[in-house]
């Protein structure tokens, strides 16, 4: 019997392990992010430089969080660009969902954007809180489905906070979730936004007087010890992402939520990230529906490994 070399198969298994692990680790996973784009108007919008950074760190994610958006206008350019004609963006269409300007202040009426990949999730419902002076900017509540997502029904709470009322404000969030859930009888709630929820805004001492630590079920994802701020001259976990209950704790990908640091990622100098924002975005991920993507990688070389040895055994 003629020995065969076996480098065609181990070519052919090499490349198959390749592209599974670049699928359990590139693809797996459905991200939402968060990012206070301050004081984001139509004139910042139309600066280029802005918006095409603005446009790379928004098409990372399946559902972006903007606050401090200061106008509708500010949001079409931005969508335009996400759904232009390039090799860049073409795979996904973007779509956005706004709550009306909030605020006392005539001169800083902020609205809450959730932009979403439409070809992913659909929005399924959504809620403005109303009560009087509970808040200074409402929270917006949107019910999102996807199957892409382990979890297929999930309620996303945004909330900018006024930061001398930062303690109260998040505390009042557990007012929301109450409305919320019983509204869409379903309890697998994230709240996430700019909370000021560190420094001189919300100390630990602070805790005990805010529902979201003292009631069971809520998970802080983003860690006190956090920077999300851009500056050198702070070092505070103003952004923060919390979710509600096991479930959904369960369907959030372990380790994923964390600040995303598109300067460093980019290369931009802090002066060109300070002009989009003072504030880093927050990510996190939830886990994905189909069973391949949630195959380790190291699963995946065992079961290649496996693979090998069998073939090779047979020569």
């Amino acid at each position: 019997m003629r020995w065969r070399s076996p480098r065609p198969l181990l070519l052919f298994l090499s490349s198959f392990f390749v592209l599974s692990v670049g699928a359990a680790t590139d693809d797996a996973g459905f991200r939402i992010c968060a990012y206070n784009v301050q004081k984001y108007n139509a004139t910042k919008a139309k600066d280029y430089r802005v918006r095409h950074t603005l446009t790379r760190i928004v098409s990372r994610c399946d559902i972006t969080l903007l606050q401090e958006v200061m106008s509708p206008e500010a949001v079409r350019p931005l969508l335009a660009s996400l759904n232009r004609e390039s090799d860049r963006y073409d795979e996904y269409e973007y779509q956005s969902v706004s709550s009306k300007s909030l605020g006392n202040s005539p001169k800083d009426m902020q609205q809450y954007v959730f932009i979403y990949r439409a070809d992913r999730v659909n929005v399924t419902g959504q809620h403005q809180y109303q009560k009087k002076e509970s808040f200074v900017r409402e929270p917006f509540a949107v019910h999102f489905q996807s199957d892409k997502t382990a979890i297929k029904h999930f309620i996303l709470v945004p909330l900018h906070t006024e930061p001398r009322q930062a303690v109260q404000e998040i505390d009042r969030l557990y007012d929301v979730f109450v409305e919320v859930s019983k509204k869409w009888n379903n309890t697998n709630v994230m709240f996430l936004g700019d909370f000021h929820a560190s420094c001189a805004y919300m100390t630990r001492a602070n805790r005990k007087n805010i529902r979201l630590f003292s009631k069971p079920g809520f998970s802080w994802l983003i860690g006190d010890k956090v920077d999300t701020t851009v500056s050198d001259m702070t070092s505070c976990a103003y952004d923060r992402i919390v979710v509600h209950g096991t479930p959904f704790l369960k369907a959030i990908q372990p380790f994923s939520a964390k600040v995303y640091n598109f300067a460093k990622e980019f290369k931009l100098t802090k002066a060109k990230a300070l002009a989009i924002s003072d504030h880093l975005p927050v990510e996190v991920r939830l886990k994905s529906s189909a069973p391949l993507l949630q195959a380790t990688p190291l699963l995946i070389l065992l079961s290649v490994s496996a693979i090998v040895q069998h073939f090779l055994s047979a020569l």
